[in-house]
């Protein structure tokens, strides 16, 4: 299946959409509330549909069973069952961040959502709530699996008791392509692309043997609930995928090897007879790739907004087919071929990504005065009189607030994103005919002269 997230301000319509996840023959799509345009367009096709409640509900589902009623009465039973809704996640990867209320009020929220669910007879609808895989607190060697203590007893084991009494799943995230961009000179590209021919990882403990990380990642997590008491409990990818393009900066982020990935782990996850993992093998692996679209309205590094099958436009980033009936051999348009493999070692800057528009002038405006507000001296030089004053333009004067910015935060977190409105570049803008040197400031920013702590 694909997950459909709408995190852009320029993607088709839900009917639109729904026809293009036709066309890539998906069996399954998942959202990421419960739209109902989107559950409309699905209604009579064959495709099983997951719905998600957000996040910020789950302490009111958790405390009022009237309230998870309500909820399920709006949002499921007006559809079901003319769209195949299957699976009602509870959230979305809520035990990655530091808790806000939401932690212990999962689980309880889960038991809750099954009761309405019994009510108004949805009998075929399995609740559960995606993780990722930082849920682990030892992932290496896989048999070694092991769930963080703050969350292994209080919360995942009566998760675990939860899906096994209701013959759920164990929902997981699982991007190789992050642990892989991590340690690039430790890791095996092709080891984490589905495709080593001479490389492979035997467990010491197990004495399993690996060929590819996704397999490694997967059983890390077997073993883990099989620590906590429940070895039988059945794994759904809820996500996964590699970006097809990234900031200057972000190694391994390219078509050719998107296409590789996201290919090779269609044809694992719906061979036939099933593959499996090395702990369970010749089992079923539900999956579902992320994601439909490129959303260009999503936080974070320049990868966030490029994990899309397809463009905003529905052209294929690069051919797939997710019924698994085109084999390898079948894809016949050419590859780019990657250039991003190895890490990037030039200078960069953080730049507006396109000419402001009247559509997003206030947003520039807002992510301006942020970046400013940031640390001291950053804007020093766009005030009137200025070094850098000059062009008076609100396109020059956020873009150099960006870069000044990045140019101080990167080291501790902070990314050239701005909601979408900047990106990193490798051209010098002071080489483009503008009056401010910005090689000299961009330097006078790392040196640290600006700010004198």
């Amino acid at each position: 299946g694909v997950n459909y997230g709408q995190l852009g301000n320029n993607l088709p319509s839900p009917a639109t959409s729904v026809e293009l996840i036709k066309s890539l023959r998906a069996k399954r799509v998942k959202l990421y509330d419960a739209n109902p345009k989107i559950l409309r367009a699905l209604k009579g096709t064959d495709i099983q549909v997951s719905v998600m409640i957000p996040n910020e509900l789950i302490p009111n589902v958790s405390a009022s069973q009237s309230f998870s009623d309500r909820w399920v009465r709006t949002n499921v039973v007006p559809f079901y069952p003319s769209t195949k809704i299957r699976y009602l996640l509870v959230g979305n990867e809520i035990l990655t961040n530091p808790d806000v209320g939401t932690w212990f009020n999962l689980v309880p929220a889960m038991r809750r959502v099954k009761l309405s669910l019994r009510k108004f007879r949805l009998h075929k609808v399995k609740v559960g709530t995606p993780h990722a895989t930082n849920v682990l607190e030892s992932s290496f060697p896989p048999s070694n699996g092991t769930f963080r203590s703050d969350i292994a007893v209080r919360v995942i084991k009566p998760m675990l008791q939860f899906l096994n009494r209701t013959r759920s799943f164990m929902f997981l995230d699982v991007y190789p392509y992050f642990p892989w961009a991590a340690e690039p000179s430790n890791i095996n590209l092709d080891y984490a692309l589905f495709q080593a021919h001479n490389v492979t990882y035997t467990d010491p403990l197990s004495n399993l043997t690996y060929t590819n990380l996704f397999d490694q990642i997967v059983d890390a997590v077997v073993f883990a609930m099989k620590r906590l008491g429940y070895p039988g409990i059945r794994i759904f990818i809820a996500e996964t995928g590699w970006p097809s393009a990234g900031d200057v900066d972000q190694i391994g982020a390219s078509i050719y090897n998107a296409a590789v990935y996201n290919r090779n782990a269609v044809k694992k996850l719906t061979a036939k007879p099933p593959i499996g993992t090395p702990a369970r093998p010749g089992v079923v692996i539900p999956s579902i790739l992320f994601a439909l679209f490129n959303e260009n309205q999503k936080g974070g590094p320049g990868t966030e907004r490029h994990f899309g099958l397809l463009y905003p436009n529905g052209t294929a980033v690069y051919e797939i087919d997710l019924s698994g009936q085109t084999p390898l051999s079948g894809y016949k348009k050419p590859l780019p071929p990657p250039t991003t493999n190895e890490p990037y070692k030039g200078e960069l800057w953080c730049v507006v990504a396109a000419e402001e528009g009247s559509a997003n002038e206030t947003a520039l405006a807002e992510a301006l005065s942020w970046a400013c507000s940031q640390g001291k001296g950053i804007c020093d030089p766009l005030q009137p009189g200025g070094k850098c004053s000059k062009p008076d333009s609100l396109s020059w004067h956020a873009s150099y607030a960006f870069s000044a910015y990045w140019a101080q935060f990167k080291k501790l977190g902070g990314t050239c994103s701005f909601n979408g409105l900047a990106a990193l570049t490798a051209k010098d803008p002071s080489k483009l005919g503008l009056l401010c040197n910005w090689t000299f400031a961009y330097l006078v920013l790392l040196a640290g002269c600006l700010f004198p702590w």
